[in-house]
């Protein structure tokens, strides 16, 4: 067992290397070499190869994959126009009713697609020149395309979930039912502050002058069924026990085949495409995982466990003071780390000290992945802001993009304080699960 200075040093070299520019699983699978060596010698490291190729070999990672794969088929449909071509019928002639039914959709492509870039992209693209065109405020327009596409990685199912139960060794499919209550929760703290502000100011949001009969209406809304069928097909197998996370992603994959299909999509190119970008996605997934799993077991040889308990043991501040005290610290690596990463730093020296203070081990994945939903909207390194930036016309600078977010980042704290004063928001569906 090394002392605690020596950890902080192997912690802190971690940093250094990240601050280089090395790729967090190297980083992470380089010092836990290093460590390993000192701590065993050259027979450690067969320890060290066992433990990481059991872990990445993790039948529950299996779903990574097949959730990638539908995200990207889902993004080469026409789901997301009809989505908001609906949305301009419905809603459009309310103020800001454009972007309130931006964010919903956002949250129907995170319910399908797991990931955050497939709604920010797609939005980007079709919603914010409708919005621009028809008079919306570029930073409510760029700001509910940026929150809304944040949705992906809180609303299931969502691969950072996955990544974090699989660490934690925590249910996934509990995740996925905590993670539903929160979204919906998040979605509509979006639309309601879009609505009350373009209320109040209606030059932010005015609405369109369009008009549509019912049955125009009515026939729009052919673009949601499929939606709401692939959401219902792979969360509802979840909570009914009848599939495990990973047998709901098979499915989840194989209905974003049939949605291409319907949508004449389905084309050889378009196919290898998805393969291809899902390939390397997961490739990058399992790097960080190996990683994370081989620094995990350098701390635990280390004794990292054993110190943080005697340190909590020897703390006299309240349970809760620490809870915060570790999301202010997600909340500050968020800024500059991907969430995979803060994932695999913050486990091995967090999970013990939530054990010990007896708090749930799924609250808190779900408190974790609100914290980093904050984090793809926060400079200098918002996942989702880069994004923007790559769709937005040349009159919307980074400065504009960072300007639009700011309320949004006020909200997604608003619903993080919401969650840890009341945990049934997130524990009340999964102890309703029919398989936990």
């Amino acid at each position: 067992m090394l002392s605690f200075t020596a950890i902080l040093m192997l912690l802190f070299l971690v940093l250094v290397l990240l601050a280089v520019g090395i790729p967090i699983g190297f980083a992470l699978g380089g010092v836990s070499v290093l460590g390993v060596l000192v701590l065993m010698g050259p027979s450690g490291l067969f320890m060290l190869f066992a433990t990481a190729y059991g872990e990445v070999t993790n039948y529950l990672l299996i779903a990574v994959p097949l959730y990638i794969f539908m995200a990207n088929m889902l993004g080469v449909s026409n789901l997301a126009d009809d989505l908001f071509q609906a949305v301009h019928n419905w809603f459009g002639r309310l103020r800001g009713g454009l972007a309130m039914g931006t964010v919903v959709i956002c949250a129907l492509f995170a319910a399908m697609a797991g990931i955050s870039s497939v709604a920010t992209v797609a939005m980007g693209l079709i919603a914010l020149p409708a919005m621009l065109k028809r008079g919306y405020h570029k930073d409510l327009a760029v700001g509910s395309i940026s929150a809304g596409g944040a949705l992906g990685i809180l609303i299931p199912p969502s691969i950072i979930m996955i990544i974090y139960g699989s660490i934690a060794e925590v249910s996934i499919g509990q995740l996925f039912m905590g993670g539903v209550i929160p979204g919906i929760l998040l979605t509509a703290i979006f639309v309601i502050y879009i609505g009350v502000r373009c209320f109040m100011r209606p030059s932010l949001g005015p609405p369109i002058e369009e008009y549509l009969s019912f049955s125009e209406k009515v026939r729009s809304l052919k673009g949601v069924i499929l939606p709401l069928l692939l959401i219902a097909s792979v969360l509802g197998v979840i909570y009914f026990g009848v599939c495990t996370p990973t047998e709901a992603a098979a499915i989840g994959a194989a209905g974003s085949l049939v949605c291409c299909m319907i949508y004449r999509k389905l084309t050889f190119r378009n196919l290898y495409q998805a393969c291809i970008r899902t390939l390397r996605l997961n490739a990058m997934v399992l790097w960080i995982m190996i990683g994370a799993v081989s620094f995990s077991h350098l701390m635990s040889l280390a004794g990292l466990h054993t110190h943080t308990l005697d340190l909590i043991s020897k703390i006299q501040a309240e349970p809760w003071v620490i809870l915060v005290a570790m999301q202010l610290t997600f909340f500050i690596l968020g800024m500059f780390l991907d969430p995979a990463g803060v994932i695999m730093i913050t486990t091995p020296v967090f999970l013990p000290i939530v054990n010990q203070l007896g708090f749930d081990p799924v609250w808190f994945g779900v408190l974790f992945v609100i914290n980093m939903e904050m984090a793809y909207l926060t400079p200098p390194f918002g996942f989702n802001l880069f994004i923007m930036k790559g769709v937005v016309p040349p009159n919307i600078s980074m400065g504009d993009i960072y300007r639009s977010i700011i309320p949004y980042v006020v909200l997604q704290a608003i619903c993080l304080i919401l969650v840890i004063v009341f945990p049934q928001l997130v524990l009340w569906l999964p102890q309703h699960m029919v398989v936990k």
